[in-house]
């Protein structure tokens, strides 16, 4: 009994001493020569400076987006690229996330508990959608500050929608992870179950906002949104979604980023139509410091109040770009909501013009990705929370153990090999010491699997083994000791 209990104490000292947590914001809004460097009246015109992979890489768009007919915050893409100053670097946000139950019962007291409600509570429930392996449970897991979500280069890592919970101060974010958004025939030809199909559905149906993530470094699809996206999308016009352009860190040519969020928004960003028109500089096409276009948007009525960020200075903005006064588009401003799109309409989109706001972030490196948090924060609603605060997530700690695992068998087996490995947990105890105790039989279908899998000299297995006990070690903040065995079915 004693060593259950010191245990437990050592995860609680542990949580409470409170690991170092995510840096300072490293939002970097360039300002164009001339413009304010201080104050929040300065000038659009801001250009967009996004994550590179090292620093000092990272080369800015040289696309120009004049007065804003919206009310952007300081800190998102569109933001910068509006020329609104950044906000001084904050705090990070929240306490050092809670561990996870190690035990299955202890994990569903905690969820059955009432929530310990705040006077004034807020919440927001998220899902996040995209094609496979866009980096949704990567966003999730940085989000969250903790790893729970598995990770993988390869597709479908996610087999069904999990649920994650952020509580700061009077605010709680339910992050809804969900499968990628795939159809029937990529489902039957990676063994998916049905669920792989329906999860992201469910999950629209029960969420206040919705971000659509999509992989910038993949350039054969990032300049269209997929069928399944825009299908659902459609299908829930009436929740707000926002756009976020995922592994900017990884696009050489950040002047590119411009093309594909017009491309994505259809022109259009929270009702205002944006026009792209071509700039009469010069440019080497090697470079991505400059780039030939210019987005332009009308000036709407309230960007003339005094003191707004967007009324003054606009010649310095407006400087060699030209002023679109086009009007209102898609009910923005007008009362009215974004309009049901049919099949037939959804044919000839590529992008979705019906989204409130644009992040660019690099989740895998967290950068921007406290940008985005306190934006999911500020958008929570006047309501009960759904958690008791001491929860991160809805998963038992052995789905976050299968799940871990698979990551790895993912990372390891070649092709369509992992997809065919089923996981049976054998032992699931705790050490007389206070450490947590697994062992698990992983069956596969053939013995040249068998072999893949262990390796030579079984280098394979016992590397599975070592990573995955060390995510684990960090989900439930004590020791972990795993071991694998592998099997053919029978």
């Amino acid at each position: 009994m004693a060593a259950p209990m010191a245990a437990a104490a050592a995860r609680a000292a542990l949580w409470a001493a409170g690991a170092a947590a995510a840096g300072p914001l490293r939002l970097r809004a360039a300002r164009l020569a001339g413009s304010r460097r201080s104050g929040s009246s300065s000038a659009p015109g801001g250009i967009l400076s996004v994550p590179g992979r090292r620093s000092g890489s990272s080369s800015a768009p040289g696309g120009i987006l004049s007065v804003p007919g919206r009310r952007s915050g300081s800190s998102s893409a569109l933001g910068s690229l509006l020329g609104i100053p950044a906000e001084a670097p904050a705090a990070a946000l929240g306490r050092h996330p809670p561990p996870v139950a190690t035990e299955k019962e202890e994990q569903k007291r905690l969820l059955e508990s009432r929530p310990d409600q705040p006077q004034q509570p807020r919440a927001l429930r998220i899902a996040i959608i995209g094609a496979p392996n866009a980096g949704k449970s990567t966003l999730c897991n940085q989000l969250l500050g903790r790893k729970v979500f598995p990770v993988s280069k390869k597709v479908h890592t996610t087999r069904c929608k999990a649920r994650g919970v952020i509580t700061h101060q009077d605010t709680q974010l339910i992050i809804l992870d969900t499968p990628g958004l795939t159809n029937p025939l990529k489902a039957k030809r990676h063994n998916l179950d049905e669920a792989m199909l329906t999860d992201p559905w469910d999950s629209m149906k029960h969420a206040d906002l919705v971000l659509v993530l999509v992989d910038v470094s993949d350039h054969w699809t990032r300049n269209s949104l997929s069928r399944e996206v825009l299908k659902c999308l459609s299908q829930f016009p009436h929740i707000p979604s926002v756009l976020v352009l995922n592994k900017v860190d990884m696009l050489k040519k950040k002047f590119l980023l411009l093309e594909i969020a017009t491309d994505l928004t259809e022109g259009i960003v929270n009702g205002k139509k944006l026009e792209v028109k071509s700039s009469p500089l010069k440019q080497d096409s090697r470079s991505s410091a400059k780039f030939p276009l210019h987005i332009t948007e009308a000036s709407p009525p309230e960007s003339k109040v005094p003191g707004s960020p967007f009324g003054q200075e606009k010649n310095q903005a407006q400087e060699g770009s030209a002023v679109d006064k086009s009007s209102d588009v898609g009910g923005a401003g007008t009362g009215e909501g974004p309009q049901h799109h049919g099949h037939k309409d959804l044919k000839d989109m590529k992008g979705w013009p019906h989204f409130q706001e644009i992040f660019m972030l690099a989740a895998l490196h967290g950068e921007e990705v406290d940008t985005l948090k306190r934006y999911l924060l500020m958008q929570a609603k006047p309501g009960p929370w759904e958690f008791h605060s001491d929860v991160l997530t809805s998963q038992s700690p052995q789905e976050i153990c299968d799940n871990i695992i698979r990551e790895k068998v993912l990372e390891y087996l070649p092709l369509e090999v992992p997809y065919g490995v089923t996981q049976v947990t054998d032992v699931w105890e705790e050490g007389e010491c206070g450490e947590l105790l697994i062992v698990q039989s992983l069956l596969v279908p053939r013995e040249s699997h068998k072999r893949m899998l262990i390796g030579r000299g079984g280098k394979v297995i016992s590397r599975i083994a070592q990573e995955a006990g060390q995510d684990l070690m960090n989900a439930f903040l004590c020791e972990v000791r795993l071991k694998l065995q592998v099997e053919v079915k029978g």
